[in-house]
């Protein structure tokens, strides 16, 4: 490839930059270009206008560049800008330039100091120029000031971080030479992307500030912290210079004197200097595309044949053919279908992380709400025994009756099995709200359709409610299905001898203690494991502290660590009950408490263990957990409804 073709690489890659950003799509090919890095106030701007030879670029103190500035150089015979957002217009005077990037990163940042990673595209054509690509990149800094947020660090390196991990981007990494070069903000973040330095340049700015009697010689003749493509040094105008107006010609002529007249660098002068940067620039920016040409050709030709295909495609395009809206119409109800599907059963593509939905939402009513639901009926056991009692006495009628009469037990029975309903038909209210809550969430889709999302919305919500009478029908059923027969045979029933073998089996566990089961806990059934903090033994410890639990239908164990090898205590779930404990001040956890109905002590000397969790709906499963265990909310206090609310 001759000198002349590679001096017309830049531009066509130029041309390439251009065209992809007036398709408005992001180029998938990373363009070779040349990432200006530096800290606050380097000399970064600078350098670009001495580049140009231009004042050109906002100037102050703080942090000035706000937004990427893609600075395109083209040697041309006339002298004038063009902004990308600007199509057509030339800007002759360079102040204007200035006012436009201005007026540009405050449109999309906002009056004071945000910043944003959307680039300014700035084209310069100019017969003091060579063909370079350079994007000029915010500043390094420290400290948030203004309206920036307090990860403004951060938010910049990340920004930093898009344009110097691509391959084909040279990194310019500025240094001001009054400062330690170990500690360079710019060569640091070159060395995490570039560790063998293969395509990062430096340049030392400020060389006349430094301290009399140094210099930074070590680093220009690249002995102290080498780099492949070496180092360059610059003399920028002082600001006392930019207010006083100095020309830019007559300052490049001053750091021409600068240099030839330093003893340190006067051997190395020809290596020195804006004009000399600006030419390596070109050369360096010229071979890496000569270098990266063929997978760049490679890339280009396999998304122009991706762009034919599409194109192909939409040849033959009618809008108006109703077999093609027929298509699209089946096409988005049936993703609404799939997406519907996929929420219910819990492989959707997008996971909610923010809160339950869905089929685990559905899944949470079962087996957390209803039975919180039951354990909310009412139930007042001297009502229940005066009612027993009126009902065998009314059985008996005349005759002073021997033995409790079936027809008592049953009659009692039926009516407290009637007292399912509620919960029941409640449940399945809760379960229809979801479904079409979920309707409504996959027909987002459809936004750009309103009809047709009406239309399904409202078609699928009136299937739910349809099915929603049948199934309160079939749940009814159910119920009357158990009053109508009760089959005292069943192992679950609790006849006369099973509970003596009950009672047998109870007194049993209380000899026992905490000495543990019989069963091994390979045999025991697992209802839940999780960490707690055991609150108020910890506070008398001098802190709390977590211990993993394990809950089985018989105790609630604790373990020093998830390997359940080192168990710290066994507490039996007889005769417990679980109740709210009101949130610390100080505290973020939240926290229950186990007690004993028959005021004994739970643990040691505590009446009470208060467990806390990082959560309220933590504790909301933790309680859910201890209710299928059989320890139950105590209702003497209150019962929580913060289940009922977060469902």
């Amino acid at each position: 490839m001759g000198n002349r073709e590679m001096e017309e690489l830049i531009p066509l890659v130029n041309r390439l930059q251009d065209a992809f950003s007036a398709l408005g799509q992001s180029c998938l090919l990373e363009l070779p270009q040349i990432a200006v890095v530096g800290g606050q106030s380097a000399g970064k701007s600078s350098v670009l206008e001495n580049f140009v030879g231009r004042d050109f670029l906002p100037r102050g103190s703080g942090i000035v560049t706000r937004r990427p500035l893609v600075l395109q150089l083209v040697t041309s015979k006339a002298e004038y800008a063009e902004f990308l957002h600007c199509k057509g217009k030339k800007f002759t005077d360079f102040d204007e330039v200035r006012h436009e990037i201005e007026a540009e990163t405050d449109r999309v940042t906002g009056m004071n100091k945000g910043i944003s990673s959307i680039p300014i595209n700035l084209r310069v054509y100019s017969p003091h120029v060579l063909n370079l690509t350079l994007i000029d990149l915010p500043g390094i800094t420290k400290v948030p000031v203004g309206d920036q947020p307090p990860d403004i660090e951060y938010q910049i390196r990340d920004m930093i971080m898009q344009f110097i991990t691509r391959e084909n981007c040279l990194i310019l990494a500025v240094t001001p030479a009054n400062t330690d070069l170990a500690n360079s903000d710019a060569l640091k973040l070159a060395k995490e992307v570039d560790p063998q330095g293969l395509r990062t340049i430096g340049v030392i700015t400020k060389l006349d500030l430094m301290d009399e009697g140094t210099d930074a010689r070590d680093v220009l003749e690249n002995k102290l912290l080498p780099l492949r493509r070496g180092y360059v040094g610059v003399v920028n105008r002082s600001q006392k210079d930019i207010d006083g107006k100095k020309d830019i010609k007559a300052a490049m002529l001053a750091e021409r004197k600068f240099f030839l007249s330093h003893p340190a660098y006067r051997h190395i002068a020809d290596r020195m200097g804006t004009p000399h940067l600006q030419k390596v620039l070109n050369q360096q920016l010229t071979n890496h595309i000569r270098d990266t040409l063929p997978n760049f050709r490679n890339k280009l030709q396999g998304q122009l044949l991706s762009i034919e295909h599409e194109v192909e495609a939409y040849k033959n395009f009618k809008p108006e053919d109703p077999t093609r809206k027929t298509k699209a119409l089946l096409q988005m109800v049936q993703q609404f279908a799939v997406d519907f599907e996929k929420r219910i059963e819990g492989s959707g593509d997008q996971v909610d992380t923010l809160e339950l939905s869905g089929g685990a939402k559905i899944n949470r009513i079962f087996h957390e709400r209803f039975p919180f639901e039951i354990v909310k009926m009412e139930f007042n056991e001297k009502e229940l025994r005066r009612e027993i009692s009126y009902a065998i006495k009314n059985i008996h009628g005349i005759r002073t009756g021997l033995f409790t009469p079936d027809m008592a037990f049953e009659a009692i029975v039926k009516k407290q099995i009637v007292k399912l309903k509620g919960p029941s038909l409640k449940s399945v209210d809760l379960v229809m709200q979801e479904l079409i809550n979920t309707v409504k969430k996959c027909t987002k889709k459809l936004a750009n359709f309103p009809r047709l999302c009406e239309e399904t919305e409202r078609i699928v919500a009136n299937h739910i409610r349809e099915r929603e009478g049948k199934t309160k029908d079939q749940v009814l059923l159910l119920i009357d299905i158990q009053v109508s027969y009760i089959n005292t045979n069943h192992e679950d029933f609790i006849g006369f001898a099973n509970a003596q073998q009950r009672s047998s089996q109870v007194h049993k566990k209380s000899t026992i203690g905490n000495q543990g089961t019989n069963l091994p806990p390979s045999r025991q059934i697992v209802i839940r494991k999780g960490w707690l903090t055991v609150s108020n033994i910890g506070i008398m410890k001098g802190g709390s502290k977590g211990y993993w639990f394990v809950l089985t239908a018989e105790s609630l164990c604790w373990y020093k660590d998830d390997e359940e090898k080192e168990k710290k205590y066994m507490l039996p779930l007889d005769n417990l009950k679980v109740r709210d404990v009101e949130k610390g001040f100080m505290s973020s956890k939240h926290v229950f408490a186990l007690f004993n109905t028959e005021q004994r002590n739970v643990y040691k000397d505590y009446r009470f263990l208060e467990l806390a969790c990082d959560s309220q709906e933590d504790v909301d499963s933790w309680k859910a957990s201890l209710l299928r265990a059989g320890v139950y909310p105590d209702k003497s206090l209150g019962l929580s409804t913060n289940l009922e609310e977060k469902v």
